[in-house]
């Protein structure tokens, strides 16, 4: 009789992200690595870092050897149900900001306009009033 195979989400896989319980999913497989974190040669970090991804290409990239692939299959709770879809992401909604110097001011000047009309405006009464009691 096959053995049946607890599927998890990556959203599952992810929520497991602290030194006191820990699982990493390296190619579609999700590991429990809570129990092996003191004991790995590279450190704790880097299960940590690698939470609610598939961290295949990091588990490569660090050329582990056969017995340490071994050793790895004895963590192995379960397999990433790939029909689930990966962590949702935030939609980050954010207050469209002018992005340089010039918009800044740009958008400045037209939000308190009435300053320099206020100013010119004045300046051409006083030059006006100026002009005509002293010029006579």
């Amino acid at each position: 009789m096959p053995t049946l195979t607890k599927l998890y989400t990556m959203q599952e896989a992810s929520e497991h992200n602290t030194k006191d319980d820990c699982w990493v999913v390296i190619d579609g497989k999700v590991y429990d690595v809570t129990t092996y974190l003191d004991e790995h040669p590279g450190g704790d970090d880097v299960f940590i870092e690698v939470t609610g991804k598939d961290a295949a290409d990091e588990f490569e990239d660090a050329g582990h050897s056969k017995s340490a692939r071994e050793l790895m299959e004895t963590f192995c709770i379960g397999e990433l149900d790939l029909s689930s879809p990966a962590i949702p992401e935030l939609e980050i909604v954010k207050k469209k900001q002018p992005t340089d110097l010039a918009q800044k001011l740009m958008d400045t000047t037209m939000q308190y306009w009435a300053v320099p009309v206020s100013v010119v405006g004045i300046s051409v009464v006083v030059g006006f009033l100026y002009l005509r009691l002293f010029m006579h």
